[in-house]
């Protein structure tokens, strides 16, 4: 995939560590020869991401929190004033209190159920609708990413798996809406990956080893395998992939049952 990206430059949403996914599609990109800009929430997470930005060339981070519009302003400003047009933007953010991330979905609260969709799925309109008067030239792509918790259900998942559903269905009304213009809007769909989001969610270790020992590769997503599917969708070989939902599980999604080892 070398240079599939040269002369793109884009922004990154939600890197927490090198081994967030957000961090693998940033490295691959870079390494397609994208120039990539950052964001981050509060400064814990800045002196994350601040060696992990530099070592792909990028001398750009903003702090934004996604729940204010003045915040999201702000960053959208200094991203205009620094590149007058992107190519893409990924938006890799999502949350959920941990607590609620076990059990039984019947006891959301409504507090939280708010949140998570706020953070989890309307952030993601709130970045399209900011980030494309910047994709004026050859259009672009807005990437996101789900789970497959969307649409079958996985034990403590819960209320995230509702998030990523509305997130899901705003990716292809987005893409309906942004087409016109040449924007591209898609999400990833990976499977269960060892993340610090992915450590919240109760049971974890079992559900990455279930689908590990289940999946047609009999293996789970790897960084690199996700990255370089984000470099295709937001490349010009993905030019006419829109409104769609790419799974990068090895396959789990096609199963109607265990592997018979594992039954």
């Amino acid at each position: 995939m070398t240079n599939m990206l040269a002369g793109k430059r884009g922004l990154i949403m939600g890197v927490a560590n090198e081994r967030s996914i957000a961090w693998g599609i940033a490295k691959s990109m870079a390494e397609a020869g994208a120039e990539l800009a950052f964001t981050y929430q509060g400064e814990a997470f800045g002196k994350r991401l601040e060696p992990l930005a530099a070592s792909v060339g990028s001398d750009f981070m903003v702090d934004v929190d996604v729940t204010d519009d003045a915040s999201l302003d702000a960053a959208f400003d200094a991203l205009g004033s620094r590149w007058p047009t992107i190519d893409f933007v990924v938006h890799a953010i999502a949350f959920s209190d941990k607590s609620e991330l076990t059990g039984r979905f019947l006891n959301t609260s409504r507090a939280n159920f708010k949140h998570s969709m706020d953070i989890s799925a309307y952030s993601f309109i709130e970045v399209a609708r900011r980030a494309h008067p910047l994709m004026t030239e050859n259009g672009g792509t807005l990437l996101t990413l789900t789970y497959q918790g969307s649409n079958r259900v996985v034990p403590n998942y819960n209320v995230m798996g509702v998030a990523k559903a509305a997130l899901e269905s705003a990716t292809r009304y987005l893409a309906n809406d942004l087409g016109p213009e040449g924007i591209r809007v898609n999400a990833i769909s990976p499977g269960p990956m060892k993340t610090l989001a992915g450590a919240a969610i109760g049971g974890a270790r079992k559900t990455y080893k279930h689908t590990d020992q289940n999946a047609p590769m009999r293996s789970n997503a790897t960084l690199e395998a996700v990255g370089g599917t984000a470099v295709y969708l937001a490349s010009d070989a993905g030019a006419c992939t829109t409104g769609e939902i790419i799974r990068v599980d090895g396959g789990y999604h096609v199963l109607g049952m265990p592997q018979p080892d594992h039954l």
